[in-house]
């Protein structure tokens, strides 16, 4: 076992305790009161200073470094999810239908780990590390919240890192993806207005459900036939709404759905896709179409050369048949490309499942239950990471 191992294993209990304690006080996105304040409590104890309320509840932690250099970001989330846990659980939620389903507690407790000892290795390092623990990235996207507070400067970012815990991954494993990891989504709305008359005579109105039923049909083939194959994306929608009597034609019809994409041109021609298909097929039958577009998460974009700083010490930690590479790029979205927007870094995926006869149960799930063997994992992969960024110059990245 290596110094820093021996470190980590030290505070491991702690972290485990403060992560079950924020399993059991769950908060929702922009409501992260407690977890904000028991965050500052353990940063004050361990001498991090920080400031608080940043785009909300949002938390900003620095550490200086004896010598200048670099800084290196490490973002947590902190919000939970409107899930009833189910009760069986050990350590199980005491707040009434609100559950930590997404591992957001573990993140917590993996990002004070490491800023724990990193802090006690501030005389050594060269360069700064800024801790983000982050509201709402569950809703609103509370990174970009954070960013427009101009978290990102003060000292300046040249590196961002970010894990997400994944239970289709067993413990001691890492996932990793050069490049695209996850995708844009943009929330469709649209509108179909036609003219309402009695369901006997037909002749005499626009029948505003006929036109949007036509328009769901037609608007499936924007991924089949419009877009590559070789690209990726996709177009759901969940929710319609019109009319008031069986027997009178509807007037007018809400459409809502979503569009994930990964690509920005594909993005912006998915979008302009929609619009004009919609527009067209309203007036074809006598109707018309408005579409309104609500942005959403943009695309999670790696820098391949940050990537590769994770890639080689995850293998120097778990080895080398521990270590995956992620095949294709997830079309979940999330805010952590917010801060990559800004500066390179690189997000990944770290092992939280039970052993392969025991499986465990998918993220936002009544029955997740994390294996907290990962935390250990995790916070060292934080600290060797950030070493790796602050000490090393940049390296030209394997081609993808």
């Amino acid at each position: 076992m290596t110094d820093l191992q021996k470190q980590i294993q030290k505070i491991t209990p702690i972290l485990l305790e403060i992560r079950r304690d924020l399993h059991r006080h769950p908060e929702l996105s922009e409501h992260e009161v407690r977890t904000a304040r028991q965050i500052s409590l353990w940063l004050q104890r361990w001498g991090i200073p920080c400031e608080e309320r940043i785009g909300g509840h949002g938390i900003v932690a620095l550490i200086r470094g004896k010598a200048s250099g670099k800084t290196v970001g490490i973002r947590a989330d902190m919000d939970a999810l409107p899930i009833q846990e189910c009760a069986s659980h050990v350590c199980c939620s005491q707040t009434p239908g609100i559950m930590h389903a997404c591992g957001h507690d573990a993140h917590i407790a993996i990002a004070l780990g490491a800023a724990k000892i990193l802090k006690d290795m501030e005389d050594s390092l060269s360069g700064n590390v800024k801790f983000f623990f982050q509201p709402a990235e569950e809703t609103i996207g509370g990174a970009s919240r954070m960013i427009s507070c101009g978290c990102m400067e003060h000292p300046h970012v040249d590196y961002m890192l970010g894990l997400h815990v994944m239970p289709n991954l067993e413990s001691g494993t890492v996932e990793y993806r050069y490049g695209k990891l996850n995708a844009s989504s943009d929330h469709i709305e649209i509108t179909v207005h036609g003219k309402s008359c009695h369901g006997a005579y037909p002749e005499q109105g626009v029948d505003a459900i006929v036109i949007a039923s036509h328009l769901v049909c037609s608007l499936q083939t924007l991924v089949s036939r419009s877009i590559s194959p070789l690209q990726s994306a996709v177009l759901s929608f969940g929710k319609i709404e019109g009319g008031k009597r069986p027997n009178i034609l509807c007037d007018c019809v809400t459409l809502e759905g979503t569009l994930r994409t990964t690509d920005s041109a594909v993005r912006t021609h998915a979008l302009s896709y929609i619009k004009r298909q919609a527009a067209l097929i309203a007036e074809s039958f006598g109707g018309s179409a408005e579409t309104a577009v609500h942005p959403g998460y943009n695309a999670l974009i790696n820098d391949n050369e940050v990537v590769s700083v994770i890639v080689q010490n995850a293998v120097q930690i778990l080895g080398r048949e521990n270590v995956y590479e992620k095949e294709a790029p997830s079309l979940g979205v999330e805010d952590f490309s917010f801060f990559l927007e800004k500066t390179p870094g690189a997000f990944f995926h770290l092992g939280c499942g039970k052993k392969e006869e025991e499986k465990t149960a998918p993220l936002h799930s009544p029955e997740f239950e994390l294996e907290e063997s990962c935390i250990p994992v995790g916070v060292e992969l934080h600290v060797r990471n950030v070493l790796s960024l602050l000490s090393a110059p940049k390296t030209d990245a394997p081609a993808k």
